[in-house]
């Protein structure tokens, strides 16, 4: 989700949910520790519970990022050992790092003699040319021991060679089974299933079936009120009325204010609330309006009101047509 999960997605995500973890996108530890860039860090503390994701390959300097996220107030801290980007391939982290899990496990034991939250971990089933039903085993075994107690494990094996980032997320097939078996090998872990996960009905599911929990990614970025807005009261037994993309867009006119005041653009915000009314009427002139505007100079939260408006009245429209 690089480049996705932004501050200004995640606050937005938080208006539809209180209570689902939510994560940053990957930081790496390089930026933090050597490069100097802090501002990756910044938040805002509604967004809680939030966990900071890191990416890295060196134990000290994953030791050293994991402080800083600690002391800028994350709620966990997670390693990302499932990305498949070129970018974190060269940098020898990502899923490149399922091959190296005696690395991983130097890597968070490191994390967690240096913070007193938690230390996560995302993976993958394996890459490549492994065998995924003798390599994820192994893996979680051994990181595990490092005192590693809760893996997000993305249910597909990653291919390194041959395909690109985006086909990595959709060819190689899933295999839920897999993750299922892992829950019955390792009892004690907290385990979560990530990957191609669509609805709130598949979620449930998966809880049913004894997973300790659901990550998604694209699914909530691109229809976040179908994924999020009754998250609350159906996997976390809130009372709270579910939230509409209407409830979520007014919830943002003020954040859009403070973001314009402090020198922001508008466009900055809207492009991550593009599908708050997707499968909806008026969301192709919602989506429109926004894209068409948000980036012209001069634009104000005046757009999203406008664009508002008109998702109302073609969704009154709609209703009266029926």
């Amino acid at each position: 989700m690089m480049d996705w999960t932004d501050r200004h997605c995640r606050y937005l995500h938080r208006q539809l949910s209180q209570n689902a973890l939510l994560y940053t996108e990957m930081v790496t530890s390089p930026a933090l520790v050597r490069g100097g860039a802090l501002h990756l860090l910044d938040f805002a503390p509604v967004e809680q519970p939030l966990a900071l994701q890191l990416g890295g390959s060196d134990p000290a300097e994953l030791a050293a990022a994991a402080r800083l996220g600690a002391a800028a107030g994350y709620s966990e801290i997670n390693l990302n050992v499932g990305c498949p980007s070129d970018r974190v391939q060269s940098g020898t982290f990502g899923a490149v790092l399922m091959r190296s899990p005696r690395l991983v496990a130097e890597c968070c034991a490191a994390m967690i003699a240096a913070v007193d939250i938690p230390v996560t971990v995302k993976c993958r089933i394996g890459v490549d040319d492994q065998i995924p039903e003798e390599v994820l085993p192994e893996f979680l075994a051994r990181v595990a021991g490092a005192g590693v107690t809760r893996f997000a494990i993305h249910a597909r094996m990653a291919w390194l060679q041959g395909l690109s980032p985006k086909e990595n997320r959709d060819i190689p097939p899933l295999n839920y089974a897999l993750v299922q078996q892992m829950r019955g090998l390792f009892p004690h872990m907290h385990l979560s299933v990530n990957g191609g996960v669509e609805t709130l009905d598949e979620v449930e599911a998966f809880l049913d079936a004894g997973l300790d929990g659901v990550m998604i990614g694209r699914a909530a970025y691109h229809r976040p009120v179908d994924i999020l807005g009754a998250a609350d009261r159906r996997i976390f037994g809130a009372s709270t009325p579910d939230r509409t993309g209407e409830d979520a867009a007014r919830a943002m006119l003020p954040y859009i204010e403070a973001h314009l005041s402090a020198g922001g653009r508008l466009g900055q915000v809207t492009r991550h609330m593009l599908g708050l009314f997707a499968g909806r009427p008026g969301a192709r002139g919602w989506r429109r309006t926004l894209s068409e505007g948000a980036h012209l100079p001069g634009a104000e939260p005046e757009l999203v009101e406008a664009a508002l408006r008109s998702v109302m009245r073609e969704g009154a429209d709609a209703d009266l047509a029926l």
